[in-house]
């Protein structure tokens, strides 16, 4: 089996992306693969663009960097999203690669006379979130129920994917990063079952 992981943060020896090398460590040590797609490192232009908006019209076909996105994601079993909280949500960066590459005709299908076909029902999400603020904060405002209806249902339910996993990795700041190191490994061995099936974790 094979897992597509995404990051999104500017430097490379960030907690964030030693959570990916992490998660990607445990896929491995399952017997599995996985491959890593640094979006700030690749320079994936995250705006959306006139040319996206013919996309989602079905006025032109995608253009080449979106295509390879896609084909990414088409060749893998499970899709993880590894990402700092920027103002309670994900980074631009991560938000424009999932409105760029989450196209219409591929991720769904939406027209005014067919309606809604949901095009991603095979797709395995986990969605790992790490916060600066404690679980106190999140808890008291209701940030980590908006996070996800913003983006567990509104983005991958509106496609048909199945969010497996949503993680919220808090006290990211304050604590030592071992420990949320440590969750990731064991979350990377979980991601497949000996099914091949995406397992299940519970949130923090």
């Amino acid at each position: 089996m094979h897992a597509l992981i995404v990051v999104a943060h500017p430097e490379s020896t960030s907690l964030t992306h030693g959570i990916a090398a992490r998660i990607g460590a445990g896929v491995v040590s399952a017997g599995h693969s996985f491959e890593v797609a640094d979006l700030a490192a690749e320079g994936f232009d995250p705006r959306f663009s006139e040319g996206d908006l013919a996309v989602h019209r079905r006025q032109e076909t995608p253009p080449r960097d979106v295509l390879v996105e896609q084909a990414r994601i088409d060749r893998s079993d499970t899709l993880v999203l590894v990402y700092p909280v920027y103002w309670w949500s994900m980074p631009a960066l991560m938000k424009g690669w999932i409105d760029r590459v989450f196209s219409n005709g591929w991720a769904f299908d939406f027209g005014l006379d067919t309606g809604l076909e949901k095009k991603l029902r095979h797709l395995k999400v986990h969605l790992i979130a790490i916060a600066g603020a404690d679980l106190r904060t999140y808890a008291r405002h209701g940030y980590f129920g908006a996070m996800k209806t913003q983006i567990d249902h509104g983005i991958f339910d509106y496609c048909g994917a199945k969010v497996v996993t949503s993680e919220l990795l808090v006290d990211s700041e304050t604590q030592a990063p071992e420990i949320h190191l440590a969750a990731a490994q064991a979350l990377g061995k979980k991601l497949f079952g000996a099914t091949g099936q995406a397992q299940s974790t519970t949130a923090a």
